[in-house]
């Protein structure tokens, strides 16, 4: 996983200048809190160029907060079932999402939300996806999605400076 992903997100970070982050997931639903757990791990972390968001399952509800940011590029992490083994991440270009129609449980489709967002920003957009071992009622990330969000949460560490 990490090299693949290392690869794709040092390569989608190439020319960044202004950065939205934007956790998405339900914080009681086990792993779909992964996209939250990751940004609330960047917080007091990153440098100002970067805007983390915390956007739990209502994203859209924060499109004002990112068209006022001005971003180069906005990475949505969410979780998402890719058929990948528990803990895997995948880095989707936004035009991919057609390929993935049922991918989230949340209110707006996320491709709407991201044509939406690039249309108001002309930033760059990509999903940082991570496949789930449990989506149900609870607290907590499984033992492979907590191992996963720590590598990734490094990693975005690594590329933002």
């Amino acid at each position: 996983m990490a090299d693949a992903i290392e690869k794709d997100l040092k390569n989608w970070f190439a020319g960044a200048k202004k950065v939205v982050i934007a956790g998405i997931g339900n914080p009681i639903r086990q792993d779909d809190n992964v996209g939250l757990k990751i940004v609330q791990d960047l917080q007091g972390k990153v440098p100002e160029n970067v805007c983390l968001l915390e956007c739990e399952t209502v994203p859209e509800s924060y499109i004002l907060d990112i068209e006022q940011f001005k971003p180069t590029h906005v990475l949505l992490i969410d979780a998402a079932f890719l058929g990948l083994k528990p803990g895997e991440a995948s880095l989707l270009d936004t035009e991919k999402i057609a390929d993935f129609p049922a991918i989230t449980t949340h209110m707006l489709p996320l491709k709407i939300f991201c044509e939406y967002v690039k249309q108001a920003t002309g930033a760059k957009i990509a999903l940082l996806l991570i496949e789930p071992k449990c989506m149900e009622f609870g607290e907590g990330l499984s033992v492979e999605v907590q191992k996963a969000t720590e590598r990734l949460t490094k990693l975005l560490l690594e590329l933002l400076g």
